[in-house]
């Protein structure tokens, strides 16, 4: 599908929030490194000048979002289908997903993440949802074939429910 990208994230049909940072892929070439780590400071410049008071909560997804978005050349429509595509942002090039597909997000409630989409490739487990990830790990690894699977992060590092 798509390979020549240094990074990627994940975009959703949302005016203030359309990226997600709950996920972010970063080719793991020299180059993919260096770029998408060059793109990242900037996320953090803009995250310290003008978003530290959104610190406990959004204030990444605002910066990453107002860094893409201030890019002369982009087009903030994009986020409203649902297909990826690629653009060139300060020096890295930048794949967006969809997370209907890529950052799927459970509801609320106990064993949810049963009644997912069949073309789910991530699955974000924020907040409370934490606590499924145990759950789903035991449902994917004894009904599906994940012997082609890159990784699985089972650790956050942000709340109790991390494995």
């Amino acid at each position: 599908m798509h390979q020549n990208f240094h990074l990627a994230l994940t975009f959703r049909n949302n005016k203030e929030q359309p990226l997600n940072s709950g996920f972010i892929a970063v080719r793991g070439t020299r180059d993919g490194i260096l770029r998408a780590k060059i793109f990242l400071q900037k996320v953090l410049e803009v995250y310290s000048s003008r978003y530290m008071n959104a610190s406990r909560m959004l204030g990444d997804q605002l910066a990453l979002a107002w860094v893409v978005k201030s890019h002369p050349s982009f087009d903030g429509k994009r986020f409203s289908k649902a297909q990826a595509f690629i653009k060139e942002i300060g020096g890295a090039s930048v794949l967006f997903l969809p997370c209907a597909t890529y950052n799927w997000t459970p509801p609320e409630g106990a064993g949810q993440f049963h009644g997912m989409p069949l073309d789910v490739k991530v699955v974000h487990f924020k907040g409370s949802r934490k606590r499924l990830m145990l759950e789903a790990w035991n449902f994917f690894s004894s009904s599906a074939d994940i012997s082609d699977m890159l990784c699985l992060i089972l650790k956050s590092g942000r709340t109790k429910y991390d494995f």
